[in-house]
């Protein structure tokens, strides 16, 4: 069997943004150690460090992509044009390469949003595994796009925010995965679209686990007719030692033996990601409702999270002369290893996907403020579902942060979420050991991928 796997080289291909690119560069280092050989194809915009990963191939897949597109356009726009220009250098690539190759390669992963795959797979006859990298709640209302748009809800409107979502309890309108975009229509399709190539595609691996969201699994299960494999997740799943970076900012390492010296369950955690961004008005009210919390802790302010101002000059004089060691400033941590420490009482998240299921992992309770997308549903479930978080729902502002703070470090209800928490992280753990249902799924998958090898051996 393993002789077998080494023969087999798989493709994978990220979409280029950071909450895209780790949870694959995951999935390949998992797939690498059931024995497939591993070739990342990449565009040349955020292209990852090969160097990081030399148990893999790379290859550079050309975009198109301007600096100035690179430069203005959200990541709606940048991902619509790569699903337009890479479309012809993916076809040189793979006629290519299946021409000449060696090794048989029994399929293609590409991460959902890179919905222009599918067509090319097809052409080549080659079977197309999807990434989600989100999770399927999500998914799930971004399946019922048209449906919410035949029922009025989208586009979403102003005066029917706290409307509850009758099809998505408990969601109201205010939580529909939207995109502050001027041009709503195009992520609208791109939703659409990617959506549309999952399902004739060969199957869907998900990085999330049975246990967490089998509600949205059992109706996916139900609305695609393809196979679901929840392997999630990822990030505990890599053999010990076998994790790489695959950060595109240098995380700073200087702040773990800053949590060192602090009280267990004592610090705040406060990130929000590799995209959002917030006015300087929002950082000082943050920055005030975290110091009147009279809690440590440790935020992560990267270049371009506070728009129109550099990076702690906002910050009025003698704040931190004030907050002394009571407060650690970097501009990317090393997150994985930051939720792990004892030290750590709270994460304050935009609730990308990654980060949600990295504090489910570590047991840590959550202070939600998720920005856009599919944040916004994860909010939700955390909150009012799972009951590990606490979702900052009104203006922000700084007695706001500060009684939020609170509610989920101190008290009674503090208790329940941490509770909660913890019961989740041991169900996060079980699903990954022998007899889990992770485990099951990713045993599932790897025996689906030979098959299909053996299935294209015998047609050639």
């Amino acid at each position: 069997m393993e002789e077998q796997k080494k023969q087999h080289r798989l493709l994978l291909m990220p979409s280029p943004l950071q909450g895209h690119i780790t949870p694959l560069l995951h999935l390949a280092q998992i797939l690498f150690s059931k024995g497939f050989s591993i070739t990342i194809l990449h565009t040349l915009y955020n292209s990852p460090d090969p160097t990081s990963y030399p148990q893999f191939s790379f290859h550079a897949i050309p975009d198109g992509l301007s600096e100035s597109e690179t430069a203005t356009l959200d990541s709606v726009n940048l991902t619509a044009l790569i699903n337009i220009r890479c479309l012809h250098p993916l076809k040189e690539y793979l006629l290519s390469l299946l021409s000449d190759s060696l090794q048989s390669v029994p399929c293609f992963i590409s991460d959902a949003a890179l919905h222009f795959t599918q067509s090319v797979c097809d052409e080549f006859k080659l079977p197309r595994l999807v990434l989600r990298t989100g999770g399927a709640s999500s998914f799930l209302v971004f399946a019922s796009f048209p449906l919410l748009r035949e029922k009025g809800y989208l586009p979403v409107q102003e005066s029917r925010l706290e409307e509850p979502v009758v099809d998505f309890p408990p969601l109201k309108v205010k939580d529909l995965p939207m995109y502050q975009s001027n041009d709503p229509e195009t992520f609208y399709k791109l939703v659409c679209r990617f959506v549309e190539e999952c399902k004739a595609s060969s199957g869907v691996i998900w990085n999330t686990f049975e246990e967490l969201e089998s509600s949205a699994l059992t109706k996916l299960r139900q609305d695609f007719s393809i196979p679901i494999y929840p392997i999630g997740p990822f990030h505990k799943g890599l053999l010990t030692g076998s994790a790489s970076s695959a950060s595109l900012l240098t995380p700073d390492k200087s702040c773990m033996s800053w949590l060192d010296r602090q009280e267990h369950n004592s610090v705040v955690y406060v990130s929000f990601g590799s995209i959002a961004s917030i006015s300087e008005d929002e950082f000082l009210e943050i920055a005030w409702g975290l110091s009147n919390s009279q809690q440590p802790f440790l935020w992560v302010i990267r270049p371009g999270l506070i728009r129109d101002s550099e990076w702690l000059e906002a910050l009025p004089s003698g704040f931190l002369e004030n907050l002394g060691e009571r407060g650690y400033f970097v501009k990317w941590a090393p997150q994985e290893q930051v939720l792990s420490h004892p030290a750590v009482g709270a994460f304050w998240t935009h609730n990308g996907w990654n980060s949600t299921l990295e504090s489910i992992c570590e047991g840590v309770p959550m202070i939600c403020m998720p920005c856009f997308a599919d944040q916004k549903v994860n909010a939700k479930f955390a909150s009012s579902v799972w009951k590990v978080g606490v979702q900052l729902e009104n203006k922000l502002e700084r007695r706001e942060v500060e009684r939020t703070i609170k509610k989920v470090m101190v008290g009674d209800k503090a208790k329940e979420i941490r509770e909660n928490a913890l019961n989740l992280k041991e169900k996060a753990s079980a699903c990954l050991r022998e007899g889990g249902s992770s485990h099951c799924f990713l045993d599932s998958l790897v025996s689906d991928i030979l098959s299909a090898a053996s299935s294209a051996s015998r047609a050639r």
